[in-house]
């Protein structure tokens, strides 16, 4: 039995896991690659030896990612997925019976081909004719797209530093915003609300300047720093928050009362982004 310890960026402790396997180890042209097997959470995914997902939970953070912005419009049709190589997100957003088009932007191929030999279960969606790859840099795709034509976009990044950091910009929102339709809308995850809340309170802001709306959800992930997750999201129009369609598909998490639970109170959101919480530990962004 062997034990690795995590280097998640900006976090003032490690979380050591047992190691029982060995299962792959590779380099890509952006990052270290492991999948391990753990007694407790079977397989993991790591990415420059940070947790990406693990078999037991990777529905937390799957569901909760995709669905909410997902059930908070009437009818979604065109989803862009940017990150997640591992699939779970894609797999999640076409549970969604509208769905007629998802475009999984992943600028690591190697990703991709890890999970879908070593999670299978997770990656499942990515053969789905509605699912079209393309392995490329997700803030150069959304570029391309023409105006109003996407009802929502989601990222599923590694942590806000290195080549992942073009996808939290000014610029990257702003092009987003011109893509997305009257009633669209735009998610990511902003990291811990415990450890990062300055790095929660900077993608807040710069939202702001992009969409009329923004709000902040979070969900517990055991296998995240801190565990407890945010993602923020900005809306053309629609306030997040409301459940727009009949809760109907299959989910081992999320429902329409986990959506409107998971939304953090108006006062506390208020006080959050006001900075007058007096907690919080230094964030990703400089």
């Amino acid at each position: 039995m062997i034990k690795f310890y995590e280097n998640a960026p900006y976090v003032p402790m490690q979380t050591g896991y047992d190691v029982e396997n060995i299962l792959y180890k590779g380099k890509s042209r952006f990052q270290d690659i492991m999948v391990v097997e753990n007694s407790d959470f079977g397989k993991m995914l790591l990415l420059d030896n940070v947790v990406q997902l693990t078999e037991a939970d990777e529905f937390f953070y799957h569901e909760m990612l995709a669905h909410v912005v997902l059930h908070a419009q009437p009818n979604p049709k065109k989803v862009v997925v940017i990150g997640g190589g591992d699939g779970g997100v894609v797999r999640e957003a076409l549970k969604h019976k509208s769905i007629e088009k998802v475009w999984f932007i992943e600028i690591d191929e190697e990703v991709i081909k890890v999970s879908e030999k070593f999670f299978p279960q997770v990656a499942s969606g990515n053969k789905d004719p509605r699912v079209e790859i393309k392995c490329m840099d997700g803030a150069e795709f959304v570029k391309m797209l023409p105006a109003k034509d996407i009802d929502a976009i989601i990222v599923d990044s590694t942590d806000i530093i290195g080549f992942a950091r073009t996808l939290y910009t000014k610029e990257f929102f702003a092009a987003v915003r011109n893509c997305l339709k009257d009633t669209g809308m735009f998610v990511t995850h902003s990291e811990s609300i415990i450890f990062h809340r300055d790095t929660v309170v900077k993608v807040q802001n710069i939202l702001s300047r992009a969409f009329p709306v923004v709000d902040l959800y979070t969900a517990a992930i055991a296998t995240y720093p801190g565990y407890w997750w945010s993602f923020s999201i900005g809306s053309v129009s629609l306030d997040p928050r409301e459940v727009r369609q009949p809760f109907s598909i299959e989910t081992k998490l999320y429902d329409d009362e986990m959506h409107k639970n998971a939304f953090l109170p108006r006062k506390f959101y208020k006080k959050l982004v006001e900075g007058k919480l007096g907690w919080g530990i230094r964030g990703i962004f400089e």
